[in-house]
């Protein structure tokens, strides 16, 4: 269920991009995240920077087609978007607080937080997302600058580094509990 709320809104962004505007695209998206954000206040949880993040990548996207240019292409706004998820992606490991370090912490018990490769497995997997996130990125910007490329290549890639991502998150947890006993789930749901 966690990484449902986790993808939710990027999900509903890309289907959304394919009914509707761009504009109605990114803040239905914001609005998602939001209401996310406002599950975890109300169980008592954190605010996830990956969830607050979005909001704010969304939103300002939306704004900037509001208001300065609402012809900003299909492949701009994804661009767009991609870039904000590596943005966050990277700067949450560069501020040295991977962000599924806070969905990891609220998973797995205190014993389990505390054990030496935990804090790394959890860079590894925010890593993996942030490389996910540079690929999708990298495909909207060929698609941008290459435009005799079919679209459906770009949503190849964004398919398969997404699924990748996902995979590896599910699998990566296992994969240390195997060779160091330490325990599998290193996000909530993982399995």
């Amino acid at each position: 269920m966690a990484i449902f709320l986790i993808l939710a809104p990027y999900g509903a962004f890309a289907l959304l991009m394919l009914v509707t505007s761009a504009m109605l695209s990114v803040f239905a998206a914001s609005a998602i995240c939001l209401a996310t954000v406002a599950i975890d206040v109300v169980r008592g949880r954190s605010v996830k920077i990956l969830a607050a993040g979005s909001a704010l990548v969304f939103a300002a996207i939306g704004l900037y087609l509001a208001l300065i240019d609402p012809a900003l292409g299909t492949l701009g706004v994804k661009l767009s978007v991609d870039v904000g998820i590596f943005v966050i992606a990277l700067g949450s490991m560069l501020l040295r607080h991977p962000f599924t370090l806070q969905y990891a912490l609220e998973a797995v018990p205190a014993e389990t937080a505390a054990m030496p490769g935990f804090l790394r497995a959890n860079y590894i997997i925010t890593g993996a997302w942030t490389a996910a996130a540079l690929l999708m990125a990298a495909a909207n910007l060929v698609l941008l600058y290459v435009p005799g490329l079919p679209l459906w290549s770009s949503l190849a890639v964004a398919f398969a580094a997404r699924n990748s991502a996902i995979y590896f998150t599910k699998w990566y947890p296992e994969y240390r509990q195997i060779k160091y006993g330490t325990p599998a789930r290193a996000l909530p749901d993982a399995r």
